[in-house]
């Protein structure tokens, strides 16, 4: 439920500011809705509720309530029984056509497909393959960032290491580049803290299926939407859609990026006489990308933004590797083998058995949350930064902001 309030808040948020733009003419009705990601119709009624009741009036009315449609619980078992029991093996569409000519079943096809699937009596049919063509870039920047790394020898004298990149769609913009020994949830997280503190927080997110982005059960399969890895929480959380590619051509314009990169980077810090990857990150920042975006960046098909920026919402709190833990009976809790002993506490005696959320962040430090609470505060090998007053002190202080 909390994770729902904050999509909630978000989402009203988000609608506020782009309102804010059609209201004052800079937005026209269709471009405002494809900015939030509903249809025109849609923008309509929001815009009516948000008239009459404020933020309050684009509650999702639904949230907590079933759906009027939903199948009885007792008719979907019957249904699996029939199938499991008498016509094991037939496809949805001759199964579906045997039950509609009972008097008891009015469900459609559709769903009985769905529904055989979804308990794993049928498989998905695969997806037909299309023509492909050159796909058109989004109108506006912050619409579909790209984000991708790619190995090579970067710095001369160096070994080869990763550098992730974070590149606009519309514009072919750099966002972000960072070299890391090796890509991974860290470095995800680094390049989008520095995106989103920067820019604010984009409609989508487009990366390829490494395993640090999607859960994927089957090497070249489709990505289980079901299992988050811990990019998937951090974008959810932060209700950014996570939009996974396909194949290298899907991922073209990346590609393309990195080819002119490969080719010119290791030149240019060559001649500006670099020698350390520590060193090639703050020239990036600084000095490089913003020459590159200067040279090979283009114009955006529509003036503005769609990138939206989120004022009281602690970014390092989400874009964050965070596992639940329980509380050991010694006042301690592990996370890969760093074991953080929690500090005493103002509000009860000890946290034993309690169920804990331990966040690592991207410069290694960790924290220990108990609900909205920080409990403790520690640097990458596990000793407490923060002393008794200090965390007592910032536990009130999130105590009040939650209430």
């Amino acid at each position: 439920m909390r994770r729902l309030a904050l999509l909630q808040g978000l989402r009203m948020m988000k609608f506020s500011q782009v309102h804010e733009r059609y209201e004052g003419g800079s937005l026209s009705q269709a471009d405002a809705a494809e900015l939030l990601g509903v249809g025109e119709r849609t923008f309509r009624r929001w815009c009516v509720r948000y008239s009459d009741g404020g933020a309050d009036g684009l509650l999702d009315r639904r949230l907590g309530s079933a759906a009027s449609n939903r199948v009885p619980a007792a008719e979907a078992a019957q249904v699996e029984a029939l199938y499991r029991e008498r016509y094991q093996g037939f496809t949805a569409k001759h199964f579906h056509e045997h039950l509609a000519r009972t008097a008891w079943f009015g469900r459609s096809y559709t769903w009985t497909k769905l529904f055989l699937q979804s308990r794993g009596l049928l498989d998905a049919a695969p997806r037909r393959g299309a023509h492909r063509r050159k796909r058109p870039r989004r109108p506006l920047p912050g619409m579909m960032p790209h984000q991708d790394a790619s190995r090579h020898v970067w710095v001369a004298g160096q070994p080869a290491c990763d550098l992730v990149v974070t590149l606009d769609d519309a514009t072919s913009a750099v966002l972000s580049a960072i070299l890391v020994p090796e890509e991974g949830t860290a470095s995800t997280f680094a390049g989008l803290l520095e995106v989103f503190t920067a820019h604010g927080l984009p409609c989508s997110l487009y990366t390829d299926r490494g395993s640090h982005y999607f859960s994927t059960p089957k090497a070249g399969g489709a990505v289980d939407r079901g299992t988050l890895t811990q990019v998937g929480r951090a974008l959810a959380q932060l209700g950014i859609e996570h939009i996974a590619a396909y194949s290298p051509e899907a991922r073209g314009r990346s590609e393309r990026a990195f080819r002119t990169l490969q080719d010119r980077l290791p030149k240019e810090l060559a001649l500006a006489g670099i020698t350390t990857v520590a060193a090639a990150n703050t020239w990036l920042r600084e000095s490089y990308v913003a020459q590159h975006n200067a040279r090979f960046a283009v114009a955006a098909e529509q003036p503005g933004s769609a990138f939206v920026a989120v004022p009281g919402v602690n970014l390092r709190e989400v874009l964050c590797h965070e596992e639940t833990r329980v509380v050991g009976h010694d006042n301690t809790v592990v996370l890969h083998k760093t074991r953080l002993q929690l500090p005493p506490s103002p509000l009860r005696a000890h946290y034993v058995r309690a169920s804990v959320k331990v966040r690592r962040y991207a410069d290694g430090s960790h924290a220990v949350f108990h609900g909205l609470r920080c409990i403790g505060r520690y640097d990458p090998a596990g000793a407490e930064m923060a002393g008794a007053e200090m965390a007592g002190a910032e536990m009130e202080e999130q105590s009040k902001q939650a209430a």
